[in-house]
């Protein structure tokens, strides 16, 4: 199997591993209807965007050659998206709980491995693909519907995935000044991976 393969797959096989894990434990661990329990599982921002890391990973796993996903804007939006899970996880949200036995296995892969492993992967293959300023924008457009798709549904059922944007509990001041500063640390990635693909592409010359 060529390399152009190889990582593709180490970062696919993983992810759908988890994501198929997590919906399981939810399952076999939860009270509500079926819908319900599926509707909240993808509500969460760590499994949108590892779903989204594990369908990229696969087509270039199947389709070395696929254009939109071997480009490196998308793999650059992708790795940004997929650090920030693993900062906030780690920064913040890490210390509320202590899973155990396959929990743990699942949470540790969605959140620390996979993270870790979808940099390394764009320090491989997209650091030296030069990058504009000006796609940092469009990238800004995933997280900012997630948000406004949890503050809609959160105002009709009362479930926030996490605590920082909880609007029944810390008000709808407070849940927007977190999520600009999220939207911070989006934009401050983007920029520092823009500017290191533009450094090393220069270096290049």
């Amino acid at each position: 199997m060529k390399r152009s393969r190889i990582y593709p797959a180490i970062l696919s096989l993983p992810g759908w591993f988890a994501l198929i894990a997590q919906y399981y434990l939810m399952v076999r661990n939860g009270t509500l209807p079926p819908e319900e329990l599926t509707i909240r599982f993808f509500s969460y921002f760590t499994i949108l965007t590892n779903l989204l890391v594990a369908i990229c990973n696969t087509a270039l796993w199947l389709n070395p050659g696929n254009r939109f996903f071997s480009s490196a804007g998308t793999q650059t939006a992708l790795t940004v998206y997929i650090l920030v899970v693993g900062i906030i996880y780690n920064a913040v949200l890490r210390w509320l709980w202590q899973p155990q036995g396959l929990q743990w296995v699942v949470d540790e892969l969605l959140h620390s491995v996979i993270p870790v492993l979808s940099l390394v992967y764009w320090g491989l293959f997209t650091a030296r693909r030069r990058l504009e300023w000006k796609q940092c924008w469009p990238w800004l457009l995933y997280p900012l519907l997630y948000f406004v798709y949890i503050l809609a549904r959160g105002a009709v059922s009362g479930f926030y995935p996490y605590p920082f944007i909880e609007v029944n509990r810390i008000g709808i001041t407070q849940a927007l000044i977190n999520a600009l500063g999220i939207a911070g640390v989006f934009l401050l990635l983007s920029l520092l991976f823009i500017s290191i693909s533009r450094y090393l592409t220069s270096a290049q010359k």
